[in-house]
């Protein structure tokens, strides 16, 4: 449907526009015309709900490298419409919120380019049907993302983080385009749902389990699943709307998109359920305790946000079970983990949207994020308390907000997966819903320090620079209104069920889909003896216990094999990466143009030279060679003469007039084998090259005999006389080779298909456009680098403002 590929692009034209418009308006009010962006696509996407509630799906193709089976396809179905209102609902609100954050000395227009452009490039994520499309837009979302995070790039922290995301999901997006190719291999497509139709016949394969884990790595690094979670918490260097952004509802969720997307092509594997599983129920236990031990209140939410991330795939990893022996009434039941995948996605981005817009007003008003510094602001920050307790609380799992809804069935979720004997589980099943209920306790802890740190306890003020005081109205209104949703939906959660998540629920289950059972009504009460309830409280008993004695317990962060951390491993191999690339360049890069020569001309020995006596295909046959006339003999001499003179001429003009006669006697040959345009051609080339020599050598020193050293001029000899037997060979045998076949055949229906009739501006036109585009492409990208580099210089007398 043509509405969904014009939704994507909106927020690219939109970014366009915005530099004109930050010229003449106010910058605040940039913001405002930001706003009706995603609102309008909020409202566009809205109306789809009843449509695609009811099962309808729509799909779009406009096309692009139609014969490679490329081509620009959006596809609108349950799954996809989540994910769609979550990037355009939120981001409403973050940037309605961004509106009073940012000073107005800040770049505004720059800001608001870079937010556009993550947003398209999201939206391109999760309705792109074509894999290589579908590609394109994730990695649109880490350069974009990467631009986000340095915003403040001043200061090396940002540039810090800003690198290192990038570095770590863009390796992962590379894997996962192996991944995709290797799809494409066993299907034939590039088409997402031709994949899930046909990928049952393909299960065997041996490329299958690689494409498997190529894709999984690329979800993992995106969705920051141990051990690639360490640039989360360095991305928090982005301003606080950036950070709600990526968070709660975008970049982070790509990953967990990817696998929902992804488990009908390998869902029902065991390989696919132990790793997503396993991998997110670890990252859920890594993320919550490292949370608590965080003094910084958006360090605390980074890790939260790894530990939410890693429930919401393990149960992805449990629900994929299901698809292991079909529709059934054994297999529904784990259908629910991926039920309760889907809702507590949509709760988290609520809560946790809410919790970081909070702890930007903290850092807004009070000029710190330091939880040894607050203390006692309740009574200063009435509204902002409200709205962290509700966010708190909702991410602990109490009633009555939507995150206690959503913990519940995910305790449900792990105990049935005790009763999971499809794939060997046996006793190791029980360790799920014991790790769940561990991390649940120190998500518990986590949530209360940020409530009670923060607004309740003691006041301050001596630690504080600045007098605390209640956010202007305009900050409070983006996290109110998630505040409401997060209890709104603790009260309604069906008609989240029924009409955004059951067509969910039909995209990753396509064989289930209008099975009984696959979409359960939500309840808040099931009674006292409901396992899942007598589980949160025990985790509201341990983890008070274990709040009010953190002080006791904390020294076990402490312990040597904690401090070991994965940053030091990423720094360390950084380090010596540079290093090592450092001493590289050093090693070849001499800066003496024979050094170059020698590099160039010993591959190419090597590489041809070695493929002759490795093969021994190069074969001699001059029984088709022309006959060679004496004019022809006579040239051939002239120019071998002139050659070896230049070895011996002991000044400038001399080598000059030598190498002229060299080019002047190949003129003579394209003249001899009739090819008028290539003689006046290089006729031409040779007078300019011998007038500019001439010009230029007027003004060096007089030649004079370099002093050679024996062993460089034997390497010479040994380069020259090499090289020269290759291409005489090569020469020779052009006749008798059989290695390869003629690339001739390539062009020859070079007029029906590219309408050129010379074959050369048909090459450099036609068949090397792409080539020539993308150096193009390399030489606009320079050019800005050199503006750039030019225009922001900093001016004399100016200070330097890097490295804050």
């Amino acid at each position: 449907m043509l509405t969904i590929t014009i939704a994507i692009l909106i927020p690219f034209l939109a970014a366009i526009l915005v530099p004109f418009i930050y010229k003449r308006v106010p910058s605040r009010n940039v913001g405002w015309f930001v706003l009706l962006v995603p609102l309008a696509l909020f409202i566009v996407l809205a109306r789809f709900i009843p449509a695609v509630s009811s099962g309808e799906t729509y799909i779009h193709t406009i096309k692009w490298i139609d014969s490679a089976g490329i081509n620009f396809t959006t596809y609108l179905d349950g799954l996809s419409m989540i994910f769609g209102l979550l990037i355009t609902g939120v981001g409403s609100l973050v940037i309605l919120y961004s509106i009073y954050y940012l000073s107005e000395r800040e770049a505004l227009g720059r800001f608001y380019v870079y937010l556009l452009m993550f947003m398209g490039s999201m939206l391109g994520v999760i309705f792109s049907d074509n894999l290589m499309v579908l590609y394109v837009f994730w990695e649109l979302t880490s350069i974009s993302s990467f631009l986000l995070i340095a915003f403040w790039y001043h200061r090396k922290k940002s540039r810090y983080g800003a690198q290192k995301s990038m570095l770590i999901t863009v390796s992962g997006g590379v894997a996962m385009l192996a991944g995709f190719i290797m799809l494409h291999t066993l299907t034939g497509s590039f088409s997402v749902r031709e994949i899930i139709s046909t990928i049952g016949q393909y299960t065997g394969e041996s490329l299958f389990l690689l494409a498997m884990l190529l894709v999984l790595l690329g979800a993992f690094t995106k969705s920051a699943q141990f051990p690639f979670h360490i640039w989360l918490p360095d991305a928090m260097e982005a301003p606080t709307p950036v950070s709600a952004y990526l968070h709660s509802a975008t970049m982070v969720k790509a990953g967990i998109y990817l696998v929902a997307r992804f488990t009908p092509v390998f869902g029902g594997e065991a390989i696919w359920f132990y790793t997503v599983s396993c991998v997110g129920i670890f990252t859920l236990f890594w993320g919550s305790f490292n949370a608590v031990r965080q003094t910084d209140l958006k360090a605390l939410l980074a890790y939260s946000t790894i530990s939410q991330l890693g429930l919401i795939m393990s149960l992805f990893g449990l629900g994929s079970a299901a698809l292991n022996e079909g529709y059934s009434a054994d297999s529904v039941i784990y259908t629910q983990a991926t039920f309760a995948a889907l809702f507590h996605l949509i709760n988290h981005s609520t809560f946790k949207g809410a919790l970081f817009m909070v702890v930007g007003i903290v850092d807004h008003e009070l000029g710190t994020r330091d939880i040894r510094r607050l203390g006692g602001l309740m009574s200063f920050m009435p509204v902002t308390f409200t709205i962290a307790l509700i966010g708190s609380f909702s991410m602990a799992g109490l009633p009555p907000f939507n995150g206690f809804l959503s913990k519940e069935m995910f305790f449900e979720s792990m105990l049935n997966v005790r009763n999971l004997d499809i794939f060997a589980m046996g006793t190791w099943g029980t360790l799920f819903p014991v790790v769940a209920w561990i991390a649940s306790v120190l998500t518990f802890v986590y949530s209360m320090i940020i409530v009670f740190k923060t607004f309740l306890g003691q006041h301050q003020p001596a630690r504080l620079d600045r007098v605390p005081h209640e956010a202007p109205v305009g900050m409070l209104i983006a996290p109110s209104i998630l505040a409401v949703f997060v209890i709104g939906i603790f009260f309604f959660p069906n008609v989240i069920g029924n009409y955004i998540l059951r067509p969910a629920m039909a995209a990753i289950y396509p064989p289930f889909e209008g099975a009984e059972g696959l979409v359960p009504y939500i309840v808040a009460w099931h009674g006292f003896n409901y396992m899942p309830l007598l589980l949160t409280i025990g985790v509201v008993i341990v983890g008070g216990g274990l709040y009010l004695f953190l002080r006791y317990w904390r020294s076990v962060y402490e312990i040597a094999p904690f401090s070991w951390t994965l940053d030091r491993l990423y720094n360390g191999i950084l380090v010596q990466a540079e290093k090592g690339s450092s001493h590289l360049t050093r090693f070849y890069m001499t800066g003496y143009l024979r050094d170059y020569l020698v590099y160039i001309f010993a591959f190419f020995i090597l590489a041809v030279g070695g493929s002759m006596f490795v093969t021994g295909t190069y074969l001699f046959d001059l029984s088709g060679d022309a006959p060679i006339t004496i004019n022809e003999y006579i040239f051939v001499f002239v120019m071998m003469g002139a050659g070896i003179a230049i070895i011996f001429a002991k000044s400038r003009m001399t080598a000059i007039i030598l190498n002229g006669v060299l080019g002047y006697s190949i003129a003579i040959f394209f003249v001899v084998f009739r090819a008028p345009d290539l003689a006046l051609t290089q006729i031409i080339v040779e007078t300019v090259t011998t007038a500019l020599f001439l010009l230029c050598f007027r003004f060096l020193p007089e030649w004079k005999k370099e002093k050679t050293a024996p062993s460089t001029k034997v390497i010479n000899a040994i380069i020259a006389i090499s090289v020269g037997t290759i291409v005489t060979i090569l020469a020779l045998t052009v006749q008798g080779n059989k290695m390869f076949e003629s690339i001739s055949v390539y062009f020859e229906d070079a007029y029906e298909l590219a309408g050129g009739k010379n074959i050369v501006n048909t090459i450099l036109g036609d068949f090397r456009a792409f080539d020539t585009m993308l150096e193009v492409v390399v030489l606009f990208i320079a050019g800005i680098g050199v503006y750039t580099l030019i225009k922001l210089k900093a001016r004399k007398g100016e200070k330097d403002v890097e490295d804050q």
